[in-house]
This record gives structure tokens, sequence and C-alpha cells, in this order.
């Protein structure tokens, strides 16, 4: 029987900064779940063998924000073994589709099969009427396009590509599949050392019952939670540890939703404590966690160090715009006191940008964060209309102006109009924001604040580092940014020159160089603040406003809940609220 061999190329890209080069880094800081769940799903299409037993399967996985895609290279592989592949251009979301497309459109010209899927073309497909026009454009070039996700799907995706019979459009979003007993995520060590600190990743669950205006989850992968079992999550675990790998980010948009969270928890707690096993967590989580008896506490029993905290805004009006309203503020602090009591740092999304927004407001709550909340760090972003969301919906029906680029798509650039601020303005808040959080006056509050709770300073100093330096001299997110900047002089944006040799790399060394020193001065700038605390021994006892308990009376003291009317009304609804609670009789014995 003669074999036949058959390569499924599987690409997470990246995209364009504003140069017009390929974010990429010798170590980038996220690892992407939705590689590792499709390179998970063809092991065990190969396994299967749904090929045929003459069919030979070749993987490879690329995530292009830690590693160059070389076309040309990947072009030749394909075509020494027979020419027989597909390239899977996956998890795109809208900022990175123009960069896919590009992709797409050189493997199309050497006569490949693609298939792009991800945010972008299972949002668009859901929330917009009929077929856009970038969608059209991949259909135009004889690209496949995949909607929702891939679990029980992908073998007949692969047996089409294996006929050269894809078709145009496979669409499963309204079919979303169950996670319990599907295959696991999984990425090979070395795959997974490209990202800092060797961090893996998997989701335990999919869905979020909540219904935020600017959120895409909830019209991609659904409002019902879906969830893996506590044995897949172990299993899943397990097999990264056995190559060396011990650190996870669980990338549930919002793991405290998982209706599974308790069994999974509870099942790797008697792991770690009754065999000894050693892995660190990151969870997503919403504001209202803390109200759900045991989870905080199980949470870190469970091996969380982090947890990202979608705080968006401190304004109740801009939370209840946003269709946020399961966001509290008078539930905040005790929220993150929770999360500080069990040694577990926290980080903050915030959102710049609403209706009601003004540089002077912006400024103004970020304030009364840093003196009245106990966060450990805070990410900016520009409130944006990601395709695939309501907001995007209302203002592509409404023919409002949005940016025609999506590129710029990525939280990080304004991609429409505000109705108080200018661009100009908005964009000195936002920068103005990140200054003004990992100043090194707050910088040292935060230190101060971390070892009078015991949390480890090293990680501080090296997040904030992070954060700060991705926006100051990358000029990425620091979600987007990594250690080490790679440009390579032809992966550049069709339509800008390909600059010379003699130009191109003098001026990258230097820009490697001039960038490396300023992160190094921004490190060691907060290490000597680091070295002072530490020698204070008065720190250890360190107490604020932030660190203080949280008491009745504060509700009408602190800025958080007094600064704005919308903040004074939502502190009487929830005096009403108690009011009922206590006025409720007794349940019968």
């Amino acid at each position: 029987m003669q074999r036949k061999t058959f390569h499924f190329v599987m690409i997470k890209p990246s995209h364009y900064d504003a140069d017009g080069y390929v974010i990429q880094f010798f170590r980038s800081a996220m690892p992407s779940n939705t590689l590792a769940t499709i390179f998970g799903l063809a092991q065990d299409c190969q396994s299967r063998r749904v090929l045929g037993d003459d069919v030979d399967m070749k993987f490879t996985a690329i995530d292009e924000t830690n590693k160059r895609v070389n076309v040309d290279r990947i072009i030749r592989m394909i075509r020494a073994d027979g020419g027989m592949g597909l390239i899977g251009l996956i998890g795109v979301q809208s900022n990175q589709y123009p960069h896919a497309l590009d992709l797409a459109r050189r493997f199309r010209a050497a006569g490949l099969q693609v298939c792009i899927g991800g945010f972008h073309v299972s949002g668009s497909l859901s929330m917009l009427p009929g077929v856009m026009p970038e969608l059209q454009e991949a259909l135009d070039m004889g690209v496949s396009l995949y909607a929702g996700e891939a679990e029980g799907r992908l073998d007949v995706v692969l047996r089409d590509a294996f006929a050269g019979a894809m078709k145009p459009i496979y669409n499963h979003m309204k079919d979303l599949p169950a996670l319990q007993n599907a295959e696991i995520p999984f990425l090979d060590a070395k795959a997974v050392k490209r990202t800092g600190g060797a961090q893996s990743s998997f989701d335990a669950g999919r869905g979020c019952p909540y219904l935020c205006s600017f959120c895409t989850i909830i019209n991609v992968q659904g409002r019902k939670s879906r969830y893996r079992s506590p044995e897949d999550v172990e299993a899943i675990i397990r097999a990264n540890l056995a190559q060396g790998i011990k650190r996870f980010f669980i990338t549930d948009d919002n793991f405290s939703r998982n209706q599974n969270w308790e069994p999974i928890l509870d099942r790797l707690i008697a792991w770690r404590e009754r065999e000894g096993a050693s892995f660190n967590l990151v969870l997503q989580v919403d504001t209202a966690c803390h109200r759900l008896p045991g989870f905080i506490e199980k949470a870190a029993r469970a091996g969380t160090k982090r947890v990202f905290i979608g705080l968006e805004n401190i304004n109740p009006d801009s939370l209840k715009g946003a269709q946020k309203g399961q966001n509290l503020i008078v539930e905040y602090r005790k929220m993150l006191q929770a999360w500080r009591a069990q040694k577990v740092m926290t980080t903050a999304g915030y959102i710049l940008g609403f209706p009601g927004d003004t540089p002077e407001t912006i400024l103004r709550d970020i304030e009364i964060i840093k003196r009245e909340l106990p966060i450990d760090f805070l990410e900016f972003f520009y409130l944006t209309p990601l395709p695939g969301s309501e907001d995007h919906q209302k203002l592509h029906a409404k023919g409002v102006a949005m940016d025609a680029d999506l590129n710029k798509y990525d939280l990080n650039n304004i991609c429409t109009g505000h109705d108080t601020m200018s661009r100009a303005d908005w964009e000195r808040a936002y920068r103005a924001a990140w200054d003004s959080y990992y100043s090194p006056e707050h910088a040292a509050t935060l230190m101060k604040r971390a070892r009078a709770d015991r949390l480890p300073l090293g990680k501080i100093v090296g997040t904030m580092t992070w954060f700060h330096g991705s926006v100051l001299y990358e000029g990425v997110h620091p979600l987007e940014s990594g250690f080490f900047r790679l440009k390579f002089r032809r992966d550049r944006r069709p339509g800008l020159p390909v600059e010379p040799a003699l130009t191109f790399y003098p001026k990258y060394a230097a820009e490697l160089v001039g960038k490396t020193w300023a992160l190094f001065k921004l490190y060691n700038g907060y290490r000597k603040i680091r070295q002072q605390i530490e020698a204070d021994p008065a720190t250890l006892d360190y107490t604020d406003m932030a660190l203080s308990p949280v008491t009745e009376g504060e509700v009408h003291q602190l800025d958080l809940y007094q600064a704005t009317e919308s903040a004074r009304k939502a502190v009487a609804r929830s005096e009403k609220r108690k009011g009922r609670d206590l006025r409720m009789p007794e349940p019968a014995a």
C-alpha cells in the first residue's frame, strides 16, 4: 500500500504594528488556548486515523506572537511530501484578520487550501446580516471560513481538505458542543516555553451568563455554561506536568460562573494536598465572585496565584450603559480584600471611553482607585466596538463611522468617535492613566501593600515593568507584548515598502538596544523602590485606606461612593436592598 502524507499547519496569527511589521517577540506574554485546543483535536483525529490507515498526518503549530510564519518554507515542506495539506488560520481576532488574509493570499497563490476561523468570523456571522466585505474577500480567493467551535467537527474539515472539496463556509454557531469528555487542549513543551514563564493555557469551560454590550464572548461562545469534567482538568494539568510545564492560565472568560467550578477546584485541592502536586493557576473572574461561598478560599488552595477581574469602571452609570449591572461598586473593596487575604494578586481591566468620560473624570477616578481599592495591577483599554459585540452591531446598524482598518481593533487604538472627547484628548487620557497608575509614587504604595500582605515583591516589580514598559516603549498593550521584539525585514504589511537591508538592520539594532536600556532603567527604578521598602521594617505593618477593613459607614465617607451622583445612588440602592433583607421574616424551622 502506497502511503500518503497530509499536512495540517495550524497558525495563530499576530497582527501589524503602526509601522506595518508583525508584532512578535522572542518570548510572548500570553499563550494561545485556541492553538492548544486545535492541536489536541488534531492529535485525536490522527489517533483515530480519520483520513485512512494509509495516510500519515503531520502537524505544525505556530503561534506567530513568538515564532515567525515562514510562508515559503511551509509551502516547500508541503510540496516535498506530495502537496496535500490544509493551512488553518485559527483563533483569528478582528485585529488579526487583515494579516490572516494577507497570509492566506500567499498560500492560495501556491495552490494550498486555507481555512480561517476564530472570533472575527464567528462574531461577524452571528451578529451582522449577510457576509461582510472582508469575509467575502476571503471567499472570493477560495478561502474557507469556519464559524463556531471545532470539537466533534474537525474530522469533517480534514476529510474535506484531503478530498480537495472544502466547503466555502462551515457555520456551527447554532450548535455549540459540550465539553465534557472532549479531547483535551495540549501543546508540546517546546511551543509552551516560547511564552514568558513557560505558561500553558486551557479552558475549563465556555460561555458567560452576563450581557456586557462590549463583549464578544457571549455572542461567540454563548451564555450557557459548558464545562469540562474535573477529571479532564486534572488530565490536562497532568499531561503538562509530565513535560515540565507547571503554570496555567485558565481562559474561561469568567471561571466563577463555570457551573462546575467547585468540583474542579475540589479535585485540584485534593490532588495538591494529598499527593503534593505543584502547579500555579491564573483565573479570570467577576466582581461578585466573593459572594460564592468558599470560592476564593478554594481557588487559592487549588493553586491560584493571580486573578484577572473585569472591574471595567467605578462609575455605575457607565457600567449600566454597558449592561454590566452585575458589577456593584459597593462590593469592590470586599472582593479585592478577600483575594488579598488568600495571598492572591489581583489584576483588573479598566475601560476608558464610556459616554460620560472626560479626561478630567478619568484621572479623578483613577486617583480614587489608587487611594481606596487594593488592586495590584490595572490594565487600561479603549472602549472598542469589536465585531461580534452588541456595541458594534448597534453602531453598524445606525451607520456610525468606525475605523475601516480592522488591524486597529486591538483595544489599544481608538476605532470610533466619542461624544465629549476629541481623539487627541482621549489618547492623552489613555496614556495619562498608565503613567499615573504606574508612577514611582504609586509603585511605592503598591509595594508597601504587597509587603504588608506578604505578597511577592519580585512579581510586583516585574509585572509593573512589563505593563508600563509595553505601553511606553513598545507601543502595544501588555497582553500583546513580550521579551525582545522580533522584526523581519520582508514581513511587512502589503502596500508598505520593504526597507533596504542597509537601513533596516542598523535601525532595528538601535531600536532593540534603546528599548532594552529604557526597560532596564524602568525596572531599576522600581527595584530601588523595592530595596528601600524592604530595608524599612515598618513597612511590614503598613496600612492605608485601601487596606483598611470594610465598614458599614464607609459608603458615606469614601470618594468611591460619594464622588458622583451615580455612585451615591448606587449606595442608596444597596442600603435599600439591605433594609428589605433585614425586614424579611426568618424561615420556619
